[in-house]
C-alpha cells in the first residue's frame, strides 16, 4: 500500500461526534506510553500526523485522520479510509471519574462504530505479559470485534528479548483462547512492520470491496 496523503480531521468526546461512517476504519489502542502515535507516524509517513508526548494519557477522545491510498505508485485507483487514534488505558494520571467516562467512550465507539474493520492493540514488546493488556483483549474478543495485535518498540532490545516477550504473551493467551488474533512486530524507529501492517489493511479493504 502506498500512502499518499494523511490528514487530521476532527477530535471527537464520544461515539456520536464522529465523523460520518462513510469511510472503512481501522483503529489503534493500546496501554499508555506504549508508542501509538510514533506507530501512527510511521505507517502514515507523517512525523507530524500524531502529536508524540512523553506524558501517558495524552490521547483523550476519539481522533479521526483520513488517509489517501493507492496500491501501485501509477495508474492505481485511490482509497480513502479512516485512521483512528483511540484513547490508551491504564496508567494515567486521571481521577476515576475521568478513566470510567474515557472506557465508556471507548466501548461505545467500538462496539457500535458500523464500518470499524479492524482494531490493532498495541503492547510493549520491552515486557512480559501484562494483566491489564490481557484482559483488554479477552474483551474485544468477548464483543465479537476483529483485532490484530501489534507488538511496539521492538528496537528497544534485543531480538532475543523481543521473541521472549512475544512468546510468553501467546503463551499466556492460549490459556483461554481457542484461535489467537494475528500479529506483528514493529519499530516505529526502524519501520519495521510497516509493509505487513498496511499491507493487512489493504487486504481487508479488497474483501470489502469485492
Amino acid at each position: 500500500m502506498l500512502i499518499k496523503h494523511a490528514k487530521y480531521i476532527i477530535s471527537s468526546p464520544s461515539f456520536d461526534k464522529c465523523p460520518p461512517p462513510d469511510k472503512p476504519e481501522y483503529a489503534f489502542i493500546g496501554r499508555s506510553n506504549v508508542g501509538k502515535s510514533s506507530l501512527i507516524n510511521m505507517l502514515t509517513n507523517n512525523a507530524k500526523l500524531a502529536k508524540t508526548s512523553g506524558t501517558p494519557g495524552k490521547t483523550q477522545m476519539i481522533n479521526h485522520f483520513e488517509i489517501t491510498s493507492a496500491i501501485e505508485e501509477k495508474n492505481a485507483k485511490e482509497i480513502k479510509w479512516y485512521l483512528v487514534d483511540l484513547p490508551g488505558y491504564g496508567f494515567a494520571k486521571v481521577s476515576i471519574r475521568s478513566r470510567r467516562s474515557w472506557e465508556q467512550m471507548i466501548e461505545n465507539y467500538l462496539r457500535k462504530r458500523e464500518n470499524l474493520q479492524m482494531i490493532f492493540v498495541l503492547l510493549d514488546a520491552r515486557h512480559s505479559p501484562q494483566k491489564i493488556d490481557l484482559e483488554f483483549l479477552s474483551k474485544l474478543d468477548g464483543w465479537g470485534l476483529p483485532i490484530t495485535m501489534i507488538f511496539t518498540k521492538a528496537d528497544k532490545e534485543t531480538q532475543a528479548i523481543v521473541a521472549k516477550n512475544v512468546k510468553h504473551f501467546l503463551e499466556a493467551m492460549r490459556k483461554t483462547w481457542q484461535f489467537l488474533p494475528q500479529h506483528f512486530v514493529s519499530s516505529a524507529v526502524k519501520k519495521m512492520g510497516r509493509d505487513k501492517i498496511l499491507g493487512l489493511i489493504q487486504e481487508s479493504m479488497s474483501e470489502e470491496q469485492e
